[in-house]
């Protein structure tokens, strides 16, 4: 996490590097694809921007972001435990991001792995009294930090999301 935050937090530049990114990709390639250059690019600066503040949010909780997510989809499910499987599925990651996600977990006693009633090949990730605790008291503070994306106003958000989500439809992420 230390080298992500070093590449997450540069310091403050005098410049806008994507927006210089943008004059160049236009000086080389007229009518290129600058416009979508600078949206990937943001796109992808914001992100770590916003995993570096969630991190940072989190860590008096013992807790990353991609745990927190585990958490909170165990804690929002019906019987406090899904298959291992199902939560790679729902939180579209690998499986192994989501072994790694619960070994933390559960070495912080949020979460066990028990075996499956009905099925002897499958694992449960149950979330634990603690694990419940911790998860109620990171949302409290990532709700009070609007999530780490001040200064953007809801209309802001709002907008921000339906432009995404057109994008994520249409890659097919989801059934529309």
């Amino acid at each position: 996490m230390d080298n992500f935050r070093a590449v997450a937090d540069p310091g403050q530049l005098p410049f806008d590097p994507i927006e210089e990114a943008r004059r160049h990709w236009v000086e080389r390639w007229p009518g290129a694809a600058a416009p979508s250059m600078v949206a990937v690019t943001s796109i992808m600066r914001v992100h770590q921007i916003l995993m570096a503040r969630l991190n940072d949010l989190l860590e008096p909780f013992g807790l990353t972001f991609p745990r927190y997510e585990v958490l909170m989809l165990l804690h929002f499910s019906a019987r406090g435990s899904l298959p291992v499987g199902k939560i790679g599925e729902r939180l579209q990651v690998h499986r192994t991001s989501i072994t790694n996600s619960l070994d933390g977990l559960e070495k912080a006693g949020l979460v066990r792995r028990v075996p499956h009633q009905s099925d002897r090949r499958a694992v449960l990730a149950e979330i634990t009294a603690a694990g419940r605790g911790s998860a109620e008291a990171a949302t409290e503070v990532l709700n009070e930090a609007s999530f780490g994306t001040e200064p953007l106003a809801v209309t802001d958000l709002d907008d921000l999301f339906a432009t995404l989500r057109t994008l994520r439809a249409g890659a097919g992420d989801f059934a529309a």
